[in-house]
């Protein structure tokens, strides 16, 4: 059943850095689409608009204005949500949503607050059928699509998938920022949990000992690279092992001791010292009161990388799928433009268009709930990717 609403998508937090980027890629792609934004400054949201093809209409909605937000969530099918810290952010937005049967989605990478999610939210929006997929960004996209392509492109059990992730851009205020305000989220869960985000379900012995956090160097002979620790690993590995649980309970299970872990790739050793060392240093800082001395060097929330930097940037997915008869396949995801903007700007409206343009076409089983775009939008967004120039290659067989 469609809803008849004013719009079919309306961005929240579009004044922002990565919200910006949102906003010129609707309006460069989707002439025909009904999309409005929003967020907490007029002035700013007016400019924006103004600058576009597609003018669109405005709202000025604020996270802690409880009218503002039912305003915008009552006018459209789907609110993708691209204001973080998103646990500061976006939690009146998400309970708007569910109340008045809207999809939402977002880009956050902060598990501990997408976990308080699933325990308010998940059974209840399954059974009103209310889409809620946080993590709609370069976190977690590329493991999460990556490892469902690899299991549909194969079509048998898995034993484990290595995910080995690499990439140029830069970085901008408003993700330090969440780094250093998730030190200060209250919540009973552990970011630590391998299976932070699965149901409450069993895990096998097997990827108990097989899931652990890893903080080491290796040679990787498959693809002649390194690995190192990847710093968005606790937050991609927590998302792929939901979804494998979540498409195991619809008899799509990935294999039945399914182990998921990632790493940085790197060319040269020396790369591979650095960056381990680099985010023992990082690690220090967020997670000890040095970060209160170390914040303002970071960049400011609304900053964030040049346009030359965001065009040349690039992401790589590398995946080493063993099959548990003992095959051995190489994957690969690649995109152009920077990770955690131009891509994520990409991935959050590709996810946000797959239910509003294409929701007809999303796997029948799936009723709604907190889901990750594996579980949730599946073979639909992994078309909606390769159409707006995301490579999907594999299997080769190793």
């Amino acid at each position: 059943m469609k809803m008849s609403r004013e719009f079919d998508l309306i961005i929240f937090g579009a004044s922002g850095f990565t919200g910006q980027i949102a906003v010129k890629y609707l309006d460069n792609n989707y002439p025909t689409l009904k999309w409005a934004i929003s967020g907490r400054n007029l002035e700013k949201l007016n400019k924006i608009s103004e600058n576009t093809n597609k003018k669109p209409k405005v709202f000025v909605a604020d996270s802690e204005d409880q009218e503002s937000l039912v305003e915008i969530v009552k006018k459209t099918n789907v609110i993708a949500s691209l204001a973080g810290p998103f646990n500061k952010y976006s939690n009146n937005l998400v309970h708007e949503c569910f109340n008045h049967g809207t999809h939402y989605v977002d880009i956050t990478g902060e598990n501990l607050w997408v976990r308080d999610l699933i325990d308010k939210y998940h059974s209840k929006a399954e059974e009103k059928g209310v889409f809620i997929i946080p993590s709609c960004g370069y976190d977690s996209i590329p493991s999460d699509m990556g490892t469902y392509f690899c299991k549909k492109s194969l079509d048998q059990p898995i034993l484990s998938i290595d995910g080995y992730h690499t990439g140029n851009g830069g970085i901008s205020g408003g993700t330090t920022e969440t780094g250093f305000t998730m030190n200060d989220y209250k919540t009973k869960h552990k970011i630590g949990n391998p299976f932070l985000l699965n149901p409450g379900d069993k895990h096998t012995q097997i990827q108990k000992d097989n899931s652990k956090d890893s903080f080491s160097i290796n040679k990787v002979d498959e693809i002649e690279r390194w690995s190192a620790p990847f710093v968005m690993a606790i937050a991609n590995t927590r998302v792929v092992r939901r979804s494998a649980s979540l498409l195991e309970k619809r008899q799509q299970s990935y294999g039945s001791n399914f182990v998921y872990n990632e790493y940085m790739m790197t060319k040269k050793f020396s790369s591979a010292l650095l960056i381990t060392i680099g985010l023992g240093i990082l690690s220090t800082i967020m997670f000890t009161p040095l970060r209160k001395i170390f914040r303002p060097l970071f960049p400011t929330p609304g900053t964030g990388p040049s346009e030359e930097v965001q065009n040349n940037g690039w992401f790589e997915s590398i995946f080493i799928v063993q099959s548990e008869n003992k095959e051995k396949y190489k994957f690969r995801v690649f995109g152009e433009g920077d990770p955690g903007y131009k891509s994520t700007a990409r991935f959050i409206c590709e996810s946000a268009l797959s239910i509003c343009l294409d929701k007809e076409k999303i796997d029948k089983n799936i009723n709604g709930g907190v889901l990750t775009t594996a579980s949730g939008l599946g073979d639909v967004l992994i078309e909606r990717l390769k159409k707006s120039g995301v490579l999907f290659e594999g299997p080769e067989k190793i």
